[in-house]
This record gives structure tokens, C-alpha cells and sequence, in this order.
């Protein structure tokens, strides 16, 4: 039911490195993680790029609405410094830059598509998956990356465009339609805030003969619970507390 890695790491560093970056990902690998989960949005001129918030002033300076900012724009900022110094002249990279990088490295996705706005989902999400599947054709099998998403409508844009990915259904809560929502999509498993999971919950997913995937663990005892109820995998932020390979059969 869910043949992918274990446990991921969150944004390609969790909390060790500027989020959605390669520097994350390299943070990620110096610490034994070859799995990551990462964000694509689309800037104005439909680059997709890896980046979390739909606005500029957390992990980028100034303001302003990524899906309003061209590419040639926003590859200029930087990117790292608000992390750690260490970081200082880091910046965002394409998914493109990411998909290279990842291949090259060996490192397994799953890849969020993250609509900038509800009437963006399709777009993103045919873009991501185009994307994807030309840097996996021919691949088969638990080598290729899972994308998911919070919206519905993205998913549904990526079975369309790019029916051999795999998908995942992301929720915070899960809702009750939630197998005709996956059985929909033809989703291969369901992901959830693992706040909001319990035992029954886990047990009926577990049930339906789908993955279940959490996010964000960041306690080796609840990653240890939501083990034992069946939970396949998670991702994480303490890349640095819980070990790549904790969970490995």
C-alpha cells in the first residue's frame, strides 16, 4: 500500500536549512535523507518554482503575491539569509533545478502542488505534472514521485495530464467522503495532519487498502504511536532527532 520511503524530509531541510531550496536539500542529505517533500507554485510568467507561501516576507524580502511576480524577479532574492547567515546568497530554484538536482542525487519526491490562488489549481498542477513526467518517462513503479494536494480540482488537472503519477489527497481533517474523494482521483493514499489522526480513523484508511502519510512529526515518541496504528509514513521536520531510516522494515 505505500511502497515509497518512510520518512521525508519536510521542505527538503526541515529546520535545518532554508525551506524549499537545494540547500535544504543538501542539509537533507548530510543527514541520510534521500526522500523529500517540497512545494511548487507558479510565479506570473507560469514558472513553476519551489516555494511554500503565496506571498513575499517570510522566506523572501519585500511583499507582494509570488503568482503577481515574474521569475526573472523573484531568482534574484535572496533566499537564505533569514534562516542563518550561513545561508546568506541562497535562492529559490525552479522545479526543474529541483527535479535535475533530486535524479542526480537519488533522492525520492513527493511534490505538493501548491495553487497560489483556487483559480490557478489547474494550471499548477498541469504544469507540475508535465514537468514530472518528462523527467520520469518511462519510469514505472515506487521510483516515481507522488504528487498531492490540498486541492482537489489540482489533482484532478494531474490525473488528467499525467494519469501514471501517483497521487495523494491531502486534508487536515479528514472528511467523510474521503474514500469517494481518493476512489475519484484514483488516489494511492490519503495524507493527513496527524494532530487530527486517531486509532479508528487510522484503522479505516488502513482498511480501504490505501497509504496513509502524516505531516509534520517532530517527536520520535508520536512517530512511534502513529506506527503502531498503521500510519506508512511521514515527513518530517527534525531531520537532525529522527533518523532517515527509523521506520525501515
Amino acid at each position: 500500500m505505500w511502497p515509497y520511503p518512510r520518512i521525508l524530509a519536510h521542505r527538503g531541510g526541515g529546520t535545518l536549512a532554508p525551506e524549499n531550496t537545494l540547500a535544504g536539500f543538501r542539509a537533507g542529505l548530510q543527514h541520510g535523507y534521500r526522500a523529500v517533500e517540497f512545494d511548487v507554485m507558479l510565479t506570473r510568467d507560469e514558472v513553476p518554482i519551489l516555494m511554500h507561501d503565496p506571498q513575499r516576507g517570510r522566506t523572501l524580502p519585500g511583499s507582494g503575491r509570488i503568482a503577481e511576480t515574474d521569475w526573472a524577479e523573484l531568482r534574484e532574492l535572496e533566499a537564505g539569509a533569514w534562516r542563518d547567515p550561513a545561508f546568506a546568497g541562497e535562492r529559490i530554484c525552479t522545479l526543474e533545478q529541483c527535479l535535475d538536482f533530486c535524479l542526480q542525487q537519488g533522492i525520492w519526491m513527493n511534490v505538493e502542488i501548491k495553487p497560489a490562488a483556487p483559480e490557478h489549481a489547474r494550471r499548477t498542477a498541469e504544469l507540475t505534472a508535465q514537468a514530472v513526467a518528462r523527467r520520469f518517462a518511462g519510469v514505472t513503479g515506487a521510483a516515481l514521485p507522488v504528487l498531492s494536494s490540498f486541492s482537489f480540482e489540482a489533482l484532478l488537472a494531474a490525473q488528467e495530464t499525467a494519469p501514471q503519477l501517483p497521487r495523494g489527497f491531502l486534508v487536515d481533517v479528514i472528511p467523510q467522503d474521503w474514500q469517494q474523494c481518493l476512489a475519484q482521483l484514483q488516489a494511492v493514499a490519503l495524507h493527513t495532519n496527524h494532530k487530527h489522526l486517531t486509532p479508528a480513523l487510522a484503522a479505516s484508511v488502513k482498511d480501504a487498502g490505501v497509504g496513509l502519510f502524516c505531516y509534520t512529526v517532530n517527536d520520535t515518541a508520536r512517530a512511534a504511536e502513529i506506527r503502531a496504528w498503521g500510519v506508512d509514513a511521514f515527513c518530517t521536520d527534525r531531520i537532525d532527532l529522527i533518523a532517515a531510516d527509523a521506520w525501515a522494515a
